[in-house]
């Protein structure tokens, strides 16, 4: 952190004050009284409507339930038909399960990737610099037939915070076709980082003309979701009686294209009244998703850092088990402590979907980055500013995840996966015709090789299936007890099997008991 500031201001005696931050109130919203309202009857077009949607939504229910879904070719279909048609859709069934189980392979790894931390920083440049209006050194004119010889003119200052990446401000220098020679001391860098502003705003209107980038590039109010100014002075000493500056980010929905400006820039300005040098800080809080905690000292100790995610805290804790070997050997979720889980749970065996509720109180939200200022209004500082400069470390995500993400919330995904679900339906009614082809052929081929068997056989099969329906089956199998199988003796028969012998051995047994 580089901060070209003038450290004899910090000594600045300022009046000290309390907490600029007001204390919470204990007191609770009011009492809410409910009125009575009737509720209004929904008319007789409205019940209809009702109804028929949800006939409608019980006859697609029972459309998708008849909907066949097997894609396999039955056994048997090779051999009665001409070409390998059958053995060349075997084989593309084959590629189509390894391809599908490779492609979810792959999302399941783009997925894990996009929730995973990536451990990759940037540094955002930070310029902290004031002007001075209207002061007494100023020069301010007086009217000297006047009685009253105030101006009428209060004395302003006005603050300025400018943040920007260092990439963005090495790819403008080098963007820049200039060959003037930049002077060495921070003041006129700050200027020449001013032209580079101005530069950037021309380089918007030629934008077309070059290449586009594949992300938005982030600006100062891309990594904070507020910025407060505290002033190191009591509320009654301040001119307007304001202690506290305050920028909140207005909510945003995720992946919005088009920020407001009012969540999209690179500088912060605001103006105060006051005469005098006025020591501050300002607090930049931080933006991050997934948020960053600052972990305890026990859990730090078995992470070996200091700020971290919920997710790679349990991510690490779940290495540090593996690599301990604290898994039992009954329960793999059930974690066997060792002294240093103990002191974390305090606990002796811990289960480990319990572990994200357990680490709750070891866990606390990062304090915010508190950078300190004086608001210098004297002369000497204007005859020649310079800007505070600070650097900070800010997070920036992987080039490679703005890629997964184009991939997986591609706008044409929805309209191709449908298209393969029709493709996949027509292949099923394709192959339920064919089995349905295929009864008929097996049915026709059995009647031709002997006709007056076959109805024989299929007459007394159909009667037996009517008599089920109609509950008029005798007992041990109706007719079917008139075949050819029933009739035949011996061990080879019906009547020689082992279940036959058992359910006679038992109804003997059971008419013994009986007398």
């Amino acid at each position: 952190m580089n901060a070209s500031m003038h450290s004899q201001y910090r000594n600045y005696q300022q009046t000290t004050q309390r907490s600029p931050h007001p204390a919470p109130s204990r007191r609770g919203p009011g009492p809410i009284f409910a009125g009575s309202q009737a509720q209004a009857t929904p008319s007789n077009a409205q019940i209809l409507a009702q109804r028929n949607a949800a006939a409608m939504e019980s006859e697609l229910a029972k459309r998708r339930a008849r909907k066949p879904t097997d894609k396999n070719i039955p056994e048997g279909v090779e051999d009665i038909i001409i070409g390998d048609g059958v053995q060349q859709y075997k084989e593309m069934r084959e590629v189509e399960r390894k391809l599908d189980a490779v492609m979810m392979r792959k999302k399941l790894d783009i997925q894990d990737s996009r929730q995973q931390i990536f451990d990759r920083t940037k540094t955002l440049r930070i310029w902290i610099s004031n002007t001075a209006d209207n002061q007494p050194w100023q020069g301010r004119g007086l009217d000297e037939n006047a009685f009253d010889f105030s101006t009428g003119i209060e004395a302003t200052y006005k603050v300025r915070i400018e943040g920007k990446l260092l990439e963005d401000i090495n790819a403008d220098d080098t963007s820049d076709t200039e060959s003037e020679d930049e002077p060495a001391k921070e003041g006129a860098h700050l200027d020449n980082n001013n032209d580079t502003m101005d530069h950037d705003g021309q380089d918007k209107t030629k934008e077309p003309t070059k290449p586009p980038s594949a992300s938005i590039p982030k600006r100062l109010s891309h990594f904070f979701k507020s910025i407060t100014v505290d002033f190191d002075r009591a509320k009654n000493l301040q001119p307007d009686g304001i202690t506290q500056i305050e920028w909140k980010k207005p909510p945003i929905r995720p992946n919005t294209p088009n920020l407001p400006p009012s969540a999209d820039f690179d500088c912060l300005e605001f103006e105060r009244k006051s005469d005098e040098n006025i020591n501050c800080t300002i607090n930049f809080y931080r933006d991050e998703m997934p948020e960053r905690y600052l972990l305890s000292k026990e859990l730090a100790e078995i992470l070996d850092t200091e700020e971290d995610t919920r997710a790679g805290i349990v991510m690490g804790i779940w290495e540090y088990v593996k690599a301990m070997n604290l898994q039992q050997d009954e329960e793999k979720r059930q974690i066997q402590c060792d002294d240093r889980l103990r002191a974390l749970f305090h606990k002796d065996t811990v289960f480990f979907p319990h572990i994200p509720d357990l680490i709750i109180p070891h866990i606390t939200t990062l304090p915010p980055l508190r950078l300190p200022y004086t608001i210098r209004v004297d002369p000497e500082y204007h005859s020649s500013p310079v800007p505070t400069i600070y650097d900070i470390l800010v997070p920036n995500d992987d080039p490679l995840r703005a890629r997964m993400l184009a991939i997986t919330q591609d706008s044409n995904y929805p309209t191709t996966l449908r298209q393969i679900s029709a493709l996949d339906d027509q292949s099923a009614m394709i192959v339920q015709a064919i089995s349905h082809s295929k009864a008929k052929h097996a049915f026709f081929t059995s009647m031709s090789k002997d006709p007056a068997t076959f109805v024989r056989r299929w007459t007394s099969s159909q009667k037996r299936d009517l008599e089920v329906i109609l509950g008029e089956a005798t007992r041990g199998g109706g007719e079917d007890g008139m075949g050819e199988e029933f009739r035949r003796g011996g061990k080879e028969g019906v009547w020689g099997t082992e279940n036959v012998r058992e359910s006679v051995g038992l109804m003997v047994a059971i008419g013994d008991k009986r007398r």
